[in-house]
């Protein structure tokens, strides 16, 4: 990542900063449209690029005329690749493994998520019903310090859903 190792993707400051970089995999046009219009809606300055499946993701990210993102945002049910194998990829590769990866998923299946942990994906948000929850969620992941994430995140605080941010808020 080209940021500052105290910097956050997305971080407000007075100095005008390069936008994010953040590349989504997922196969549907409308959580496609509803991802960008929420991001959109947190203020983050980003530069979002769209892939379909896990293939295109990999050969996005395997391409040498393409400057990885910052962060990815992956579904896991997709076709040609899925996420999971997707993910397990980019965290084998000795040139994508640091970059931030959140899965973005409908699925909040116990196996699903454990697999996601297991292979190194740095969240997993379950995609909610409700636009302004969405946003909080984004919200929250820009304002993450990536930095120390890439530690290895904590599996309590690895799964995030529309619940978990409404609760966060009601306290």
């Amino acid at each position: 990542m080209s940021q500052k190792e105290n910097d956050s993707p997305g971080k407000n400051s007075t100095e005008e900063q390069e936008p994010v970089k953040v590349m989504l995999a997922d196969d549907d046009s409308e959580d496609q449209e509803l991802f960008q219009e929420a991001l959109e809606k947190t203020g983050t300055n980003a530069e979002v690029t769209v892939v379909n499946n896990g293939q295109e993701l990999m050969d996005n990210l395997k391409d040498p005329d393409q400057e990885n993102p910052d962060i990815i945002f992956l579904d896991v049910n997709m076709p040609v690749k899925d996420g999971k194998k997707a993910l397990k990829e980019i965290k084998k590769d000795e040139e994508l493994r640091e970059i931030p990866t959140v899965i973005l998923s409908t699925s909040d299946n116990d196996k699903d998520v454990r697999e996601t942990f297991e292979a190194g994906a740095n969240l997993y948000i379950r995609k909610p019903n409700s636009f302004k929850v969405f946003t909080l969620l984004l919200k929250k992941v820009f304002s993450f310090h990536w930095a120390g994430s890439l530690l290895r995140p904590v599996w309590r605080h690895f799964f995030i859903s529309e619940k978990s941010i409404t609760d966060e808020n009601h306290r």
